[in-house]
């Protein structure tokens, strides 16, 4: 099993959306991977919750990552919060994206999720990735 390159693509992850500037603009920073304790702000993202499984060959160690990253805004509508799971899409799309440990192989869009927070106004869009990595 490969499990270790788990903190690696997070951070390659974080570090690529965290530089985009149009993410940067949209979001003031607000990238994180646990809701802060504090009152969050009103929009943000959320490197979430991953399934791992091996993918490891006589060849080396790899393993696919299905992880989930998701926009939570108290805007009203979905069209703010839609307007940057798009951008987070186009920028995990594109070239660039290196791990400090072992590679990225294959980093695909797999599906999104849009929903109204019950009894809440937050929306959310939970956007899933599968990514291959390998020692």
């Amino acid at each position: 099993m490969s499990y270790h390159l788990a903190p690696a693509l997070q951070a390659a992850i974080f570090q690529h959306l965290s530089a985009d500037a149009e993410l940067g603009t949209a979001l003031g920073g607000a990238i994180y991977d646990a809701i802060p304790p504090a009152t969050p702000p009103a929009t943000y993202a959320l490197i979430g919750p991953e399934e791992v499984t091996d993918q490891s060959d006589k060849t080396g160690h790899g393993a696919e990552h299905r992880l989930t990253i998701s926009v939570l805004t108290n805007a009203t509508g979905f069209l703010p919060a839609k307007q940057i799971a798009a951008r987070i899409a186009e920028v995990l799309d594109a070239p660039g994206l290196t791990l400090s440990r072992g590679r990225l192989v294959a980093l695909w869009f797999d599906r999104a999720e849009a929903r109204k927070i019950e009894g809440d106004q937050t929306r959310r869009i939970d956007l899933r990735f599968r990514a291959r990595v390998e020692d």
